[in-house]
């Protein structure tokens, strides 16, 4: 197992990490959670070289992808970097990359009644006014669960708050901030619930953003 205590705060720079091979060729992964080596709960950023794909396989309990550089593809469409994916558990695929991508993927993490399929085109859907200068675009709402982008305008600071039902961070692009240190984009941030911080941005920034989903 690997970062499964969700008590503990875990922040890791995922530009430090080596690339690791999967089972298949030309799919390299770099593990930030995992339950097991194939299978379970699973969160990682996931390299596909230009021309590689993976075998067919299914998703017991959904899978969900932000699509960082590159087009992802499956049997189903095309998905150029920006793309927010969710497969609804027991949903099957057979994903591919024809020019290369990146992908901050999620395994096996539903709520067994999330059954709605998404894909959200994030370079067009639109932006709405959040508190403290901050935009916001919804990507997900499901039970406590919340899944949005933020957009932080440069010089952007939110009051402290606490987060119930846990936070989850993954840096786009800029650098957020807080006053336990600053990340930069590519980091991945999983602080539990009831934690507290006051995060800010020295320029501008966005990040994904999961709320509500690391209740005990």
């Amino acid at each position: 197992m690997l970062n499964m205590d969700f008590d503990r705060s875990v922040v890791i720079d995922t530009n430090a990490m080596a690339w690791e091979a999967s089972p298949m060729p030309g799919v390299w992964r770099k593990p930030l959670a995992r339950e097991a080596a194939e299978h379970g709960h699973t969160t990682s950023v996931v390299r596909y070289d230009p021309g590689s794909s993976f075998s067919p396989h299914s998703h017991p309990l959904g899978e969900e992808i932000l699509v960082l550089e590159g087009t992802f593809a499956d049997d189903h469409g095309e998905y150029p970097a920006g793309t927010y994916l969710r497969n609804p558990p027991g949903s099957t695929h057979s994903p591919r990359s024809d020019d290369g991508c990146v992908l901050l993927v999620k395994l096996d993490q539903f709520d067994p009644e999330d059954l709605d399929p998404v894909c959200i085109d994030t370079r067009s859907h639109p932006w709405l006014p959040g508190e403290e200068r901050l935009e916001i675009m919804l990507l997900h709402d499901f039970g406590y669960e919340s899944v949005v982008l933020q957009k932080w305008p440069a010089g952007a600071r939110t009051r402290p708050h606490q987060h119930f039902g846990g936070e989850e961070i993954f840096v786009v692009s800029g650098m957020l901030c807080d006053e336990y240190g600053e990340y930069a984009a590519g980091t991945w941030m999983r602080l539990p619930h009831n934690s507290e911080h006051c995060p800010y941005a020295v320029d501008a920034t966005v990040v994904w953003l999961k709320t509500g989903h690391l209740l005990p």
